[in-house]
């Protein structure tokens, strides 16, 4: 087992969650066009929609001793009380295919126990990363719903499938 420790990030630890996004620049071009900017890590910290109270977010973090290598951010209460939405879970791209973005994914479960209400968890897969990151979903139990909106960023045009699992305990997965 990969020896990591999970904790939640604040804007104290940007510098390293940008240098975890720049190891995967080809995510950022499927998704923008363009390499991540320099200001990518702070908003991922930081941003919430308009209509979300900012302490909804939650945004978590494996470290291997001081570098982080894999990071997730989740919306709870978004789009609705009884969703959370997961908006990134990204690996750095040393650190592949080591199982942490499903450890990651269990932390990320064991955070929302306890959220009132929380019935499902939520992702948006976009057209031009689905590829990639449908396998992923699919091991973690997602499954597409039947809603897609446009996408569009610059000129990348795709489409959003929401794909969306179960709340669960996750000790009960054993």
């Amino acid at each position: 087992m990969v020896d990591v420790s999970g904790r939640l990030l604040n804007e104290h630890d940007v510098e390293a969650l940008q240098e975890l996004l720049e190891s995967q620049p080809e995510y950022a071009e499927q998704l923008t066009g363009y390499p991540p900017g320099p200001s990518d890590a702070l908003s991922a910290v930081l941003s919430v929609p308009p209509d979300l109270d900012p302490a909804r977010k939650r945004a978590l973090g494996l470290w291997r001793g001081s570098a982080l290598v894999a990071f997730a951010d989740v919306l709870v209460g978004y789009p609705d009380p009884s969703t959370a939405y997961v908006g990134l879970l990204i690996v750095h791209r040393r650190h592949t295919r080591q199982g942490l973005g499903r450890r990651l994914h269990h932390a990320l479960d064991s955070l929302l126990v306890g959220e009132p209400g929380l019935k499902r968890l939520r992702v948006g897969v976009i057209s031009t990363t689905a590829g990639a990151s449908e396998p992923f979903w699919v091991a973690m139990g997602y499954q597409p719903t039947q809603e897609q909106k446009p996408y569009r960023y610059a000129h990348v045009v795709g489409t959003v499938t929401f794909w969306e699992r179960g709340a669960r305990d996750p000790s009960a997965d054993g």
